[in-house]
């Protein structure tokens, strides 16, 4: 069945989560899908939504918390509809080059909500990113941007309801 409307819901720190939920609704629009992209924080009801993606930034191996909140307050109305997952967290080329399993929260949301896929890419660190950590990161010359936008197209046109 394909979902007549979809909710991609985030949670993000510095905004790269956001341009990933925003990609995979740019893909599942041009495949006729109603989408609304949003903040987890600001999302009171899902009940108008038929299926949802979820995603977050992984932050110290834990999902950002806006979605893991998100995943709390609405877990019986998630486990009624499909919902797919996404992380957004290697400062490097690893997601690309392999499968990263979810990070530990980011899996027993997956198993709670019997989510129908998890996938991880990777993220961005740019200037003004908030947090000491991410401060400190980029004082060493690691930030940059280690999304694979083709991933993330190739991910949305074949797991969430395209």
């Amino acid at each position: 069945m394909t979902a007549q409307r979809v909710l991609i819901a985030y949670g993000t720190k510095n905004g790269s989560t956001t341009e990933i939920a925003d990609w995979i609704a740019e893909e599942l629009r041009q495949e006729g899908v109603d989408t609304d992209v949003r903040s987890a924080a600001a999302i009171r009801d899902i009940t108008s939504y038929d299926a949802v993606v979820l995603g977050a930034g992984v932050y110290a191996c834990r999902w950002q918390r806006d979605a893991a909140g998100f995943a709390r307050r609405h877990r019986k109305a998630l486990a009624r509809r499909p919902v797919w997952l996404f992380s957004s967290g290697p400062l490097d080329a690893s997601a690309t080059e392999r499968d990263i399993p979810a990070a530990r929260g980011a899996a027993r949301i997956v198993a709670r909500l019997d989510a129908r896929d998890h996938v991880t890419f990777g993220s961005r660190l740019s200037g003004g990113a908030r947090g000491f950590i991410a401060r400190q990161i980029l004082q060493q010359g690691k930030g940059g941007d280690f999304r694979d936008r083709e991933q993330i197209r190739a991910w949305a046109t074949t797991s969430p309801p395209s």
